[in-house]
Formats: C-alpha cells, structure tokens, sequence
C-alpha cells in the first residue's frame, strides 16, 4: 500500500508540473530542433558513411571497380541492383539524411539575425560546399535527378532535371561559396567542423576549406573534360592555385573507436566489431598490385601464411597477397581480406585527398591547360609522381620506396604501357582503393585500367538505376527521366561518358 501511495503522489506531483496535457507528449531525450552546427555535423558524418560503408544493402562501388569480391553471395558483384534496396539507400541517405539536413541547417542559419555576418558567411559557405558535393555524387551516380523541385515538403511528385544543367549549376554554385569564405579570425562551425577541426586556428580552418572547395571545383570540372572542355579548362585553371598541396590538407572524417561513430567497414568485415566473412580482395587489383611489387599492399590486403596450399601448382605452401576471382564464389581463409588498417574502427574516411588532386593536374596537363600558378606548375610526369608518392606516404610506405617504385618501367609515366589514360586511370584506381565511388567514377571516365565482368553476358554498370520508391510514388516523373537519359538500365552512360 505504500509503494502505492508514493507511485499515486508521484504522478500527482508530475501533473502540478506541467501547463497541459500535451507536455506529456513532449520527447525529453530527443531535441525538438537542432542547431545548424549539429545538423551540419550529422549531414557530413551521414554522407561520409554511406560513401564508405561496405555494406551490400547500400553501397557496393568496391565490386563495380573490382577492388572487392565476395566470398559467396554474387548477386552484388554481378551487378544485381535490384535483389536488395541498393539505388533506394543510396538515395534516400542523400536526399533525406544529408540534403534535407544541410538545407535545413541554411534555413536556420539564414534567420539568425545575432550572428556575426562574417562568420555566418563562412558558415553558409561551408554548407554549400558540402551541398555541392552531395548533389554531385547523386548526379555521377545515376544521372537526372529532382534537384529545382526537390526537396520542397509541399511537392510530392518532383521533376527530374537534366543531369548536364544541374552540373554547370553545382559549379556556380561552389563559385559562389567559396566567394563567400573570410580566412579572418572567425572561422565557421566551431566543434561541428570534424573535417577540419583541431589543431585548426579560425583562419587557418577556413583557409583550409577553401583548398577542399577549390579541390572539388577541380574535381568536377574535370568530370565534364570530356563533354565540355572549354568550360572544364576556364574552371581548372582557375581552381588549380588553390587546391590541395600535402596529404595535411585531406579532406577527412575521424571516425571514433566505438559504435555509433566507427568507421563503418569495421562494422562489416571481420576484425574487433563483427565475424563477418564476406569480402576477399579481388584477384583484379591484388594481381595488378602484385606484379609492380607495390608497396602499399600490406596496407590495403591481409598478407597469407598457409602451409599446405592446395591452389598452388604443387600443393606447397604459400605465402604473400592473393585476390579472390572477381564475381565467383571464394574461400575466406584462401583469400588476401581487408587489412588490419583499413577494419580499424577508428580508422578514417577520405572525402578528397592530396593524391586525386596531383593525378587531376597531370591529366589537365595532358589536355593542354594552363598551369602556371603555385601548386599546379608542372607537367604531367611530375604530377603522376606527385600523385603515386602522396598516396603511398599516406598510407604508409616511405618516400623511398615511392622513388623505387616509380622507377619501375611499368610504373614510370614514360614507359608505363598505353596512352595518359591508362597510366593516370591505373594509378588512380590504385589509389582510389578505399574510395570505391570514386574509384568506379574514375573508372567510367577515364576507361582504365581494363575491368572485365565475370561472365561475358554481363556489363559493367555505367549508373545506378532509379529506386524503386521513385517507380511507385513518382512513376509519371521517373519515367521521363529514364527515357531522357535513353534507358532507366545500368548500361546507360552519363552526359560526361561519351568515349
């Protein structure tokens, strides 16, 4: 009776202190808005995840590019997109978990009037960095997408633009931001800001902000190179004396040692989070790595040990790195896995780096840009090596065992076999390696190195197909789209993909 009475005057008590009923339905562990910092934060951390995440159900760009294979599920690696929910997590994350947030984050921003203006002009910068990123990756992805129309709560049923229209827009737009950007003391979003946090001063962090806006600029004007080279040489060469000059200057997301905030491979391949034994690496790159004795194998692969090999020729032992067959069943333990580095559940995500930076100056150089200024004066070969030695630094090998490597005639720039494509787009796709959408974009556009499919009836995607939610709720919309582009198939080429 007394624990009755007690639970009776609590309730009591509890009722004295609210206005009305309805503050019973108010959630007190759940914010009921958020600060433009905290939307932004979760927007970069929701973007970077899903560009990284190994996961099958949302992001399988590591077997378009050949760099991972299964161990026994192939509907992935044989370029199934519609098994599981692949194109609608993708684009549901993007639309919903990160454009949504960072547009909602604007609004905020925008109605602050106590702000000072030249920090919400930083702030405002940032965001539309970011959005342009994202809106690309939905473009390079899958083509014309709702973008004029999109995201508005009162428009159910948005139109598809064309993909080619809203590039050009996403490149003025990112003039426009980092027209806005004040490398005073003011800085932007103070805490919110993983990308580039501490040791950052205000300034310097801005400053750095501008490297990855004009790096991205650099990034997708050369998309366009192939379609539209004049407008692809006026952006390069304004953008190439601000970009990336060091692996110091990566655009990176730090991920933490524990869930939710690890680095999410390690939520999906075996190591200190999960047992999972799904993925190998694929014989393609593992071989291609292999026969240039590349240094940074032991950093991408598992290295093997086994005693009494029954795939080697004389049933001897093996030992070194060695790829699973691209889209056909593999043993788990047979195989070179993901390495030590890369499962780390603090491991970090790159969003740009140094590396893809020096390889799209030296392509430029090839196309005949000007690159007279600062960082971009050099040729093609000296950017290549630029290129292969940042990588290489950067995950871990030495500066030394870049110089022997580029010294190799396979790998040196005037000796290495076919044109400046294939050299650049090989070594790219190297070091593209954790980057899988990257790598697969890289890939479509430069047309090396030469990826097979498993079986000759196959072709590998050139785009993701729509979600089937946009079949459902907006089927009018999703089906002009596919026939403007020629085809709503993953064989369809993007505007950028003419060769």
């Amino acid at each position: 009776m007394k624990k009755i009475l007690i639970g009776i005057f609590s309730l009591v008590f509890m009722a004295s202190c609210v206005d009305s009923l309805d503050d019973f339905n108010v959630d007190q562990k759940r914010a009921s808005a958020a600060p433009p910092e905290t939307l932004f934060t979760g927007a970069v951390k929701n973007m970077t995840d899903i560009l990284t995440t190994p996961n099958v159900n949302s992001n399988n760009f590591r077997f378009y590019a050949q760099q991972w294979t299964s161990t026994q599920y192939l509907d992935e690696p044989r370029y199934n997109m519609t098994s599981r929910l692949i194109p609608q997590n993708l684009w549901q994350t993007l639309y919903r978990d990160v454009l949504a947030d960072l547009q909602e984050a604007k609004k905020l921003l925008e109605a602050d009037q106590f702000i000072n203006a030249e920090l919400k002009s930083n702030q405002m910068a940032q965001i539309e960095i970011m959005e342009v990123y994202a809106w690309s990756v939905l473009v390079n992805a899958f083509g014309d997408i709702p973008y004029t129309e999109a995201l508005d709560a009162t428009n159910s049923l948005p139109k598809y633009d064309n993909a080619q229209t809203v590039y050009n827009d996403l490149l003025a737009r990112l003039d426009v931001a980092l027209g806005r950007i004040n490398t005073s003391t003011v800085g932007g979003f103070g805490e919110g800001d993983i990308i580039y946090n501490s040791p950052f001063t205000p300034g310097t962090k801005m400053a750095k902000w501008a490297m990855f806006g004009n790096s991205l600029k650099l990034k997708l004007a050369m998309v366009i190179a192939d379609v539209d080279n004049a407008k692809a040489k006026t952006l390069v060469e304004a953008a190439a004396p601000n970009v990336f000059q060091s692996n110091a200057d990566n655009a990176k997301f730090p991920y933490m040692a524990t869930t939710p905030n690890n680095n999410p491979i390690s939520s999906n391949v075996k190591g200190p989070l999960t047992n999972r034994e799904d993925y190998v690496a694929a014989n393609t790159i593992v071989d291609r790595m292999n026969t240039l004795n590349d240094p940074r194998r032991p950093f991408y692969f598992t290295e093997l040990n086994i005693a009494d090999d029954p795939k080697t020729p004389t049933n001897e032992a093996f030992k070194g790195f060695r790829g699973g067959i691209y889209g056909f069943p593999n043993t788990y333990t047979s195989f070179s896995t993901v390495s030590a580095k890369i499962a780390n559940p603090a491991f970090e995500a790159l969003l740009l780096d140094y590396s893809e930076v020096e390889f799209l100056l030296a392509e430029a150089a090839e196309r005949g840009y000007s690159l007279t200024t600062g960082v971009a004066i050099g040729t093609a070969a000296e950017h290549y090596n630029r290129a292969v030695t940042a990588s290489i630094t950067y995950w871990g090998g030495t500066a030394t065992e870049a110089t022997n490597y580029l010294a190799q005639p396979a790998v040196a720039y005037t000796t290495a076999a076919g044109d400046w494509r294939q050299k650049i787009g090989t070594q790219k796709w190297i070091a593209l390696y954790n980057r899988g959408f990257d790598a697969w974009t890289e890939w479509r556009r430069l047309d090396a190195p030469n990826l097979l499919p498993p079986t000759s009836d196959l072709t590998i995607p050139t785009r993701m197909i729509y979600p089937i939610n946009e079949q459902t709720l907006n089927g009018a919309n999703r089906s002009a789209a596919g026939a403007a582009i020629g085809g709503d198939v993953r064989e369809t080429k993007l505007f950028w993909d003419v060769r």
